[in-house]
């Protein structure tokens, strides 16, 4: 991927927080961005699981899988949508400022706390956080009218980007429900097919990479703290950040674990969903 280092660290970091009012405006931006920085990072925070699997996780085949994620996504509604973009050498856009490097934060309105179904430990968890599911409701985004901005913005339908996510099945689930604006495809190979309509070929799953390096294992955090990456800003369980921890993550795996033999064998495949 010829990635190298810069002086990205001492450089601060600020999360633009998207709302109903000024999606537009910063869709313009990203549209603006995107050739220069085509490396997308992603993560989402979602009401948690409703469906759970009867067995243990280790039995499922991929089609399991995908069935019990089917059944969450087309009952759940996403909650916000968190994306860094990055160049070839790891810097992020500085939008014109002199030095601030930004990130993206999309707050969505669909979840209703009070009417729809979640998961009550995961609502406290982001609750903790710091969502507001209140303000989200009053002046969050309509994901249909994000759906359509991203569908011209170029983050989507575009062979020249790159997509970086951690344990991403839900994630581009929740995703692929809105773009088409349907309940997923009956079946896990119909969905594979769309991702790849939507996000291309390189798609990198750093849950799925990680078994390909020894010592790494476990969630988001603790992945980092193995691979000595610091939060650059904001909280665990809060889209923006997560996005971009989950790209220094996954900068720090390529130099450490795939010096030799880069990454992109690995590209296409999502952890748990793995049919090659």
């Amino acid at each position: 991927m010829g990635l190298e280092d810069s002086d990205r660290s001492s450089k601060p970091v600020k999360i633009r927080e998207v709302w109903s009012d000024n999606l537009e405006a910063e869709f313009e931006l990203i549209s603006q961005v995107i050739d220069e920085y085509p490396f997308i990072s992603m993560d989402t925070e979602f009401p948690g699981l409703v469906f759970r699997p009867s067995v243990n996780h280790a039995q499922l085949l991929p089609f399991d899988h995908y069935k019990i994620l089917k059944s969450n996504v087309d009952a759940l509604n996403l909650i916000q949508v968190g994306l860094t973009l990055s160049d070839s050498s790891g810097n992020l856009p500085d939008l014109g400022t002199d030095g601030t490097q930004f990130i993206w934060e999309f707050n969505f309105r669909d979840f209703d706390v009070e009417r729809d179904a979640h998961a009550p430990d995961s609502i406290e968890l982001l609750r903790r956080q710091g969502i507001d599911f209140e303000k989200n409701k009053e002046k969050g985004i309509d994901s249909v009218r994000f759906a359509e901005l991203m569908m011209s913005s170029g983050l989507v339908c575009n062979d020249s980007v790159s997509w970086v996510t951690f344990h991403s099945a839900y994630d581009f689930g929740y995703l692929v429900k809105i773009l088409t604006r349907r309940d997923l495809p009956k079946g896990l190979n119909e969905f594979l097919g769309i991702l790849r309509v939507f996000f291309g070929n390189r798609v990198y799953d750093l849950k799925h990479m990680m078994r390909f390096c020894n010592s790494l294992y476990g969630g988001l955090d603790r992945v980092a703290r193995t691979l000595d990456v610091n939060r650059a800003v904001g909280k665990c369980h809060q889209a923006g950040s997560d996005s971009l921890l989950t790209w220094h993550a996954f900068q720090k795996m390529r130099d450490v674990y795939f010096v030799n033999d880069g990454p992109e064998k690995h590209a296409g495949v999502l952890y748990g969903l793995e049919v090659y």
